[in-house]
């Protein structure tokens, strides 16, 4: 156990997790059963999520706008799949104003019903398509068991909701969305993701298709991380969104739908820190660099402080920085403390690093060293932080290869995942007969089904299509899936 109380990985990965959440002041439990307060730290941690994803979002023409937390029971009641897979989740107003309301009123658990609701109105041409739009919210869905940030019952996110002309033009709105999820993991949280398909047990309720990205945890699970639906045209149907084509005919939108949420920062946590605390990819971290000065003297706090100012001028329009000059705090509490916060770079200034005009630059990842000058210290910076980033993805693809597997033998697999976690490709004829028997019998689900070369969009990873026989029953399958035990 670390000096901040933090239990190891290897004796306990789940309480090792909250230690962090805890220490590292992400979140903390709310009075609500379920619900958690998000600290400063975290919500800083998720609004550079935010602002990366909502950039990336905006980019492929998508607008934001608000819908209403609360919707009519009787909206959810329209499509029966949809109502079916949420009814148990949901939370549900029976009085307001100290009245009872003549129709209970949900709390949203997603927000397909009230915005095609919506869309019927605002949908009438094919002008007036195709339709992009996404919502920051925040959502409920009352869970039995749950663990801060990876399932609560409120939590926040962002859902997009499309209308189309076509179904050839939802499709690729599905997958554009799905690229741009793996783009966010890989390229900002330096986790690497597989995507592709969820089979129809695993698919959102409703949903013509439901797409997904999956990621490995330091434990050996997966996480789904983000995800994309087509919904067909099974939510216009039911919510009577038509437009007129240019031959004046009527015809029913095709629809998409797509979210990921706070369960991000639970990720980022699993997927890259270590005993110590907290290790966040310099892209998405609310600071990039912590400056601690280092004194035993009035005199010498005079000097060093004063080189910091003339140093750090430069530095903070160019990178998210913080100064430590607190006194009540001897330094090596303070390196404690930031690395358990998992700032990327430490800079270190003291005496004689004055005297020789340069600075010490530590990395939060590695612990590793550098000796800067003076008028190195900035590029050093940037190499630092960019190094940081390659290596966190690279590690982070190393450790999921080391635990990844291709088996055929259901005897094998079974053993395999009797041990230990990982990611397994093996191979299923389809059914969901078989689907289920295995998650029963060794509690692994199927992550996703890869696309193929010819769909024109690949699953990086997953090993190419081979006929074998399930594992379940022994029938043919045309290729390996992946299965996984997962959060």
């Amino acid at each position: 156990m670390s000096e901040y109380g933090i239990t190891s990985r290897a004796k306990d990965f789940s309480q090792w997790y909250l230690d962090i959440v805890l220490q590292a002041e992400l979140a903390d439990y709310s009075p609500v059963r379920g619900c958690m307060v998000i600290r400063p730290n975290g919500y800083a941690l998720w609004e550079r999520m935010q602002r990366a994803l909502d950039e990336m979002i905006k980019a492929t023409g998508h607008r934001n706008a608000y819908f209403p937390l609360f919707i009519p029971e009787s909206f959810l009641k329209k499509e029966a799949e949809h109502v079916e897979g949420f009814a148990p989740e949901c939370a549900v107003v029976t009085i307001g104003g100290g009245a009872r309301l003549e129709e209970p009123l949900m709390v949203r658990p997603t927000s397909e019903t009230i915005i095609y609701h919506m869309y019927a109105k605002w949908i009438k041409s094919y002008r007036d398509l195709p339709l992009l739009i996404n919502q920051w919210a925040n959502v409920v869905r009352w869970e039995m068991r749950t663990r801060l940030f990876l399932r609560t019952t409120e939590f926040l996110w962002q859902e997009g909701h499309t209308a189309h002309a076509t179904p050839e033009e939802a499709e690729e709105e599905t997958r554009r969305m799905l690229g741009v999820y793996r783009d966010f993991a890989e390229q900002w949280m330096a986790m690497p993701v597989y995507l592709g398909r969820k089979t129809d047990r695993e698919k959102f309720a409703g949903a013509l298709r439901t797409y997904s990205i999956e990621a490995f945890m330091q434990d050996g699970r997966a996480l789904q991380a983000g995800t994309s639906h087509n919904l067909g045209d099974n939510f216009a149907r039911a919510f009577e969104v038509k437009f007129q084509d240019e031959q004046q005919q009527w015809r029913y939108c095709w629809q998409t739908s797509w979210g990921v949420s706070t369960r991000l920062i639970g990720a980022l946590i699993m997927a890259h820190s270590d005993d110590q605390g907290l290790v966040l990819p310099p892209r998405l971290a609310p600071l990039e660099l912590v400056v601690v000065p280092i004194w035993r003297s009035d005199e010498e706090r005079g000097r060093v402080l004063a080189y910091i100012d003339e140093i750090a001028g430069p530095l903070r329009g160019r990178y998210r920085l913080h100064v430590d000059d607190r006194e009540q705090f001897k330094p090596g509490w303070k390196y404690s403390e930031w690395e358990l916060k998992g700032v990327p770079l430490r800079l270190e200034v003291g005496p004689r690093d004055v005297e020789k005009q340069g600075a010490v630059l530590v990395r939060r990842d590695t612990r590793a060293k550098a000796m800067l000058a003076r008028g190195e210290i900035a590029a050093g910076i940037d190499a630092a932080l960019a190094a940081m980033q390659r290596e966190l993805f690279e590690r982070a693809l190393e450790r999921r290869q080391g635990r990844t597997r291709q088996v055929g033998d259901y005897a094998e697999f079974r053993r395999l995942l009797e041990g230990d976690n990982y990611f397994v490709w093996a191979p299923w004829c389809g059914a969901s007969a078989c689907e289920e028997r295995v998650a029963e019998e060794t509690k692994a689900t199927i992550r996703t089904v890869p696309f193929e070369e010819s769909q024109g969009f690949s699953t990086p990873g997953a090993p190419p299509p081979e006929k074998g026989s399930c594992l379940a029953c022994g029938e043919p399958s045309p290729r390996a899936v992946l299965w996984a035990k997962a959060y």
